[in-house]
């Protein structure tokens, strides 16, 4: 098992940039593909990004294309999503979470085994 939590979540203006981390504990961290998911209030989760074991894949949803990055550091266990030219749209709790295989399809809540306690990001208009 892997234990996961977020931290990075504040407030921003639009426009601005904030970095999430997660950290790993438990089994291997570079046994698992990660992927960040997001909930806004009134919705339900949504997929962000996903990394693969090695961090040479990635992947992520239209909306957030060359806006955010997702990255990994197995040396340290931690995830990474950095996010810049935020948007009040944004604003949600940030949750990581961990699979066994990367995968491009495929990408709702139940193919994610290991989550994180979220963190909150407020984008401010």
């Amino acid at each position: 098992q892997v234990q996961l939590v977020e931290s990075g979540g504040g407030l921003v203006q639009a426009g601005g940039s904030l970095r999430l981390s997660c950290a790993a504990s438990g089994r291997t961290f570079s046994s698992y593909a990660m992927g960040w998911f997001r909930q806004a209030p009134g919705k339900d989760r949504e997929f962000v990004s996903t990394i693969s074991r090695s961090g040479g894949s990635t992947y992520y949803t239209d909306s957030v294309k060359g806006r955010f990055t997702i990255s990994r550091d197995n040396a340290k266990n931690t995830l990474y999503l950095q996010m810049n030219n935020l948007k009040p749209e944004d604003t949600a709790v940030y949750y990581c979470a961990a699979r066994s295989r990367f995968a491009t399809t495929h990408l709702s809540l139940t193919d994610y085994g290991y989550w994180g306690q979220g963190t909150q990001v407020t984008v401010s208009s």
